[in-house]
């Protein structure tokens, strides 16, 4: 009976095997070349108790933490700062200029932003701060139209950032008005890729503002100076300037009444 078997396996076996057509033109599923479609070697997989042990190895004191290394690793900073200090800086006294006052042919003053030769999109941005007073302005018409043309670019007193003095060095009194004049004009432009080209744009809008202003200037004799960011930015601060005239006014020790004062004899 075993031999009956094994003579019908044989038959079977040795029968061709029907090929297969497939009549449909779409592709299958997935389509693996003969050089991938292999078996693969299977990967070792460690149990939880030998990658303990990996972790478990004796420390031989020839490496220091993680808090150590960063500890090294500022110290390596500072040491690279050191020795630019004192390798490398002495040579910038070659580029050692005297310093130059303003003139009054030079009225403009030119603030800029540096990170320390960091590249950041405030870099290209150039702020010009002038007094009016210093502008080639004709008449006080003149400068009465320039004062609106301005807006709330002009201010009656010195931005904080201009670099200006609160207290200018062309006149010795204590009245606002003769030390600021006739207030200050800014201007700024970060438009442009290149710092140049934001100064020169700046530049440009300020000669353009001085030519409107000496032109025609008595037709705008009537109109009154808007005054409203000036106040804004005041009752921002919050210091109380704003309050009982003091907005352009702020008293100071010489308005005490000398009066008042005790006798010192």
């Amino acid at each position: 009976m075993v031999s009956a078997c094994l003579a019908r396996l044989a038959r079977v076996g040795s029968l061709p095997r029907p090929r297969v057509q497939f009549t449909s033109s779409h592709r299958l599923f997935s389509v693996s070349s003969a050089a991938l479609a292999r078996r693969t070697k299977a990967e070792e997989k460690l149990t939880a108790d030998q990658a303990f042990d990996l972790l478990d190895d004796d420390f031989d004191d020839d490496d220091t933490t993680t808090a150590g290394h960063l500890m090294l690793r500022e110290q390596r900073r500072v040491l690279h700062y050191l020795r630019l200090i004192e390798h490398e800086m002495p040579k910038l006294v070659a580029y050692r200029k005297p310093f130059v006052p303003p003139t009054p042919q030079t009225p403009l003053i030119v603030r800029s932003i540096e990170y320390g030769g960091e590249e950041y999109p405030a870099t290209a941005k150039r702020v010009i701060v002038v007094a009016v007073d210093d502008l080639p302005l004709r008449s006080p018409d003149a400068i009465h139209k320039l004062q609106l043309l301005a807006g709330p670019r002009w201010t009656p007193n010195p931005p904080t950032d201009a670099g200006v003095p609160m207290r200018a060095s062309r006149a010795s009194s204590d009245d606002v008005d003769i030390l600021w004049g006739n207030g200050f004009v800014k201007i700024s432009c970060e438009n442009f890729p290149a710092p140049a080209m934001n100064l020169k744009w700046a530049s440009d809008a300020l000669d353009r503002l001085v030519t409107e202003a000496n032109k025609d200037a008595a037709s705008f004799h009537n109109v009154r100076v808007d005054m409203r960011h000036v106040r804004s930015k005041i009752e921002k601060a919050k210091r109380g300037d704003h309050l009982r005239g003091r907005l352009f006014n702020r008293p100071s020790i010489a308005h005490f009444p000398e009066e008042w004062l005790p006798n010192s004899t």
